[in-house]
């Protein structure tokens, strides 16, 4: 196929002004290595103790290990970035952290499902939750979550891969993403921007959905425990209820406008793929002892 592309580089957008390049680097560079420090120590807890057994610290340390690779997708090149006058990142770079981005980012909404499905088959059968949650299950369940983000991810590359960039090639955002790098295209793209916004969506949505009829179950199951272990279960649901709210919050107000783009989403952006794998292990830690 002959190569459309005169574009072999892109320029990030990030800020050019000298103070504000420093305050980026030191407040990006202390939240990933909170985020990768936290997320290695609720692996290592994980894994390294008793808890391990469980399948619900078998989901968290999956979850700490997804979350670090879909910190690392953009943190240290921006953060590497926020260091140089210059700010480039070859096409093919660019390209693969879109796919690392949509990869871990759908992996870690399916997984958090999958979780849900565990708050749900504990609290409302727990009488056979160790035959349901058997680990041939888990590692199915485990699989699901990676196959799914992998092909969530591919998809969206696919989409994006073969369009022509022969004209500009500043990317308005601090990150290659697929809405600022439709823009650039050489080519007429709102029926694409339309496919590629409807395959986040239903990741995002569908995903949503099943949470959300988990958590009803959960909730009319409840109305048969008594007041202490109503108590004790919300305490339980409470911590995986807050980083879904977090992560999918976020997705979806950005996905669901389809191809439009506002300035705020790049506070969006920051927080969902910085904030969120931060925030995870400590929101976890502090609800379990």
């Amino acid at each position: 196929m002959e190569n459309k592309n005169n574009v072999t580089e892109f320029v990030l957008g990030l800020t050019q002004n000298p103070q504000i390049q420093k305050i980026i680097f030191v407040v990006f560079l202390v939240v990933y290595i909170i985020s990768v420090v936290g997320n290695v120590l609720t692996m290592f807890t994980t894994t390294a103790s008793p808890l391990s057994g469980s399948p619900r610290y078998f989901f968290l340390a999956h979850l700490s290990l997804i979350d670090i690779c879909y910190s690392s997708v953009n943190s240290p090149k921006l953060i590497a970035d926020s260091l140089h006058e210059k700010k480039t990142i070859i096409f093919n770079g660019c390209m693969t952290q879109i796919f690392g981005e949509h990869f871990f980012g759908g992996a870690e909404v399916i997984l958090l499902t999958v979780m849900a499905y565990d708050c749900y088959v504990a609290i409302c059968k727990p009488l056979h939750y160790i035959t349901i949650m058997n680990w041939q299950v888990c590692w199915v369940l485990m699989t699901v979550s990676w196959v799914g983000g992998f092909i969530h991810g591919i998809i969206q590359i696919l989409f994006i891969f073969q369009l022509p960039f022969c004209g500009p090639n500043v990317i308005d955002h601090f990150m290659c993403d697929l809405n600022p790098l439709l823009k650039l295209a050489c080519t007429d793209t709102h029926t694409l921007g339309f496919f590629v916004a409807v395959n986040s969506v239903f990741l995002y949505l569908l995903n949503s959905l099943l949470l959300m009829g988990f958590y009803v179950v959960i909730l009319c199951t409840l109305r048969t425990h008594s007041l202490e272990g109503r108590r004790k279960v919300l305490s339980t649901c409470v911590s995986h209820v807050t980083v879904v709210i977090l992560l999918l919050v976020p997705c979806l107000f950005k996905y669901l406008r389809s191809s439009v783009t506002l300035p705020i989403d790049k506070a969006v952006a920051v927080f969902y793929t910085l904030v969120t794998p931060m925030l995870n292990p400590l929101i976890f830690t502090l609800r379990n002892a």
